[in-house]
């Protein structure tokens, strides 16, 4: 039985993570942290996602349940995640990192951990959007320099701070890699004004941030004549939650490293 613990275990995120512990026959429910110094410490952390009372109560501090737990799972901010991470590094920890929004040195910082401790990082967790990785890098290999131009499309609630995506960015890699190009010399984030004809190497990129949308990815292949388009929509949080949790029970049995959700589903 894996012993899991959530931080910001009183957002959004936190509460569906809880609900999806307790519906693992895998997994228990190990402790659960907010921000320091919150009126929620000392609260059930099953009465904050609904539940009812479970008997673990909410810290604000992971030294508290440091005996506790095995696995942390982490959707929070850079900082706080980067954070927490060199806790579980020293304390003998797995992580579950579902945060995004990392700038280029706060990667490589998290990456220099990955000879410490068993962690998996993935910009989404759920099993339908790892799969659809999948079918992209096939989907580039065979129409990617042939004539057909590529566009990725992303729409997330009003609440969401960055932009693009992380899974959005993520789709854009898996395509460029396939085509042997990478986002910082053919990603193209902005098109406003007299911006030119469309240079045919572009991985354009567009963003919608509206209402209460959880989150969908669409990856377009347009050429004279037809259009091939990928899609991946989430109707709840709950399929992110769940594929981290399964990501914390098979990071409990790996070894030093840094994981992704393609090495979880056995898609690597």
């Amino acid at each position: 039985m894996t012993r899991i613990a959530i931080v910001g275990v009183a957002g959004r995120m936190g509460r569906t993570l809880v609900n999806a512990v307790q519906e693992d026959a895998g997994a228990t429910l190990a402790g659960g942290i907010v921000e320091p110094g919150s009126s929620l410490a000392g609260a059930d952390i099953g009465e904050l996602a609904g539940l009812g009372k479970l008997g673990v109560a909410a810290v604000d501090s992971l030294d508290a349940i440091a005996d506790d737990f095995d696995v942390l799972i982490d959707f929070t901010a850079p900082q706080v995640t980067l954070a927490n991470l060199a806790f579980c590094a020293a304390h003998g920890k797995r992580m579950v990192i579902g945060t995004t929004g990392l700038s280029g040195d706060e990667l490589a910082e998290l990456d220099g951990y990955h000879g410490q401790l068993p962690f998996v990082f993935a910009p989404n967790m759920s099993v339908g959007v790892n799969l659809t990785l999948k079918l992209l890098e096939t989907a580039a290999r065979a129409l990617g320099d042939e004539g057909y131009d590529i566009e990725v499309i992303e729409a997330h609630h009003r609440h969401k701070v960055d932009s693009p995506s992380g899974t959005a960015l993520k789709m854009g890699e898996v395509v460029a890699a396939a085509l042997d190009r990478t986002l910082k010399e053919h990603g193209v984030f902005e098109r406003v004004g007299q911006c030119g004809p469309r240079d045919p190497k572009e991985i354009g990129f567009a963003t919608v941030r509206a209402g209460d949308i959880v989150g969908e990815h669409t990856v377009m292949f347009a050429t004279e004549g037809e259009r091939i388009e990928i899609t991946h929509k989430a109707s709840s949080r709950m399929t992110f939650a769940k594929g981290a949790v399964r990501a914390a029970r098979w990071v409990a049995d790996q070894s030093n490293g840094r994981y992704g959700m393609q090495d979880v589903l056995g898609l690597g």
